[in-house]
């Protein structure tokens, strides 16, 4: 959130800046958005499901199941929408951009534009591989949960996502690790597949910016470093 609000306060200029009260809002009201779009809308619709079913003795697993597949649908519906947005597909470009590039400084190549561009846009790392995992390992522990009050269902959907988000980048990092194991290759296949929806084919330019962003940054780890 750090990294994020000063790229925003650089962007508005020096005499614009957010910070204070105004941040906090903006902070708090992204979260409960999305919280409340990913997690509680799901979940109270998987409950009202689970009511309605209430005579059937799969009710509350099919509950479960609905709100686990609804909240995958309006994961990838929400980045499929927003990628028509000229801007968030300008940003996918950079994010493109940005795993060629770090996927050229892994192989050990010479980070040129014309090196970067050969190399793949997908990455095992991603953040929407974790957004992914995350979305997936709360099908299988709120299914676990089994049955719960309403209000129980919509407070452990808050209260597990700091557990699951530490386990989803585990997860991550433990793939990233194997990747020469074949079950691994398997295993990520859906993460490298989202991907598709999150990136774009860079330009020359942007190749540029990431690889000189890149070494910035390297070169700020050196400094502190020392």
């Amino acid at each position: 959130m750090r990294a994020l609000t000063l790229s925003a306060n650089t962007q508005t200029g020096e005499d614009e800046k957010l910070e204070g009260a105004p941040l906090y809002l903006t902070l708090g009201l992204s979260l409960t958005i999305g919280i409340g779009l990913f997690f509680l809308l799901p979940a109270g619709i998987g409950g009202w499901a689970e009511h309605w079913l209430a005579q059937t003795t799969s009710a509350v697993w099919i509950g479960n199941f609905v709100e686990g597949v609804l909240r995958l649908l309006i994961l990838i519906g929400y980045i499929w929408a927003i990628g028509f947005m000229p801007d968030i597909r300008r940003v996918f470009q950079y994010h493109g951009a940005e795993h060629k590039t770090i996927n050229a400084y892994e192989a050990g190549a010479e980070l040129t534009p014309e090196n970067v561009a050969k190399y793949p846009i997908e990455h095992p790392r991603c953040g929407t591989a974790f957004l992914l995992t995350l979305v997936l390992l709360s099908i299988l522990v709120f299914t676990a949960l089994g049955p719960l009050p309403i209000l129980w269902r919509l407070a452990t959907r808050i209260l597990f996502i700091p557990i699951l988000a530490g386990i989803a980048v585990e997860y991550i990092r433990w793939t990233a690790n194997h990747l020469g194991n074949p079950v691994v290759q398997w295993l990520i296949k859906p993460n490298l597949a989202l991907q598709r929806l999150t990136t774009r084919p860079p330009d020359r330019d942007m190749l540029e910016v990431a690889i000189e962003s890149f070494q910035s940054m390297r070169k700020a780890e050196a400094e502190i470093v020392l």
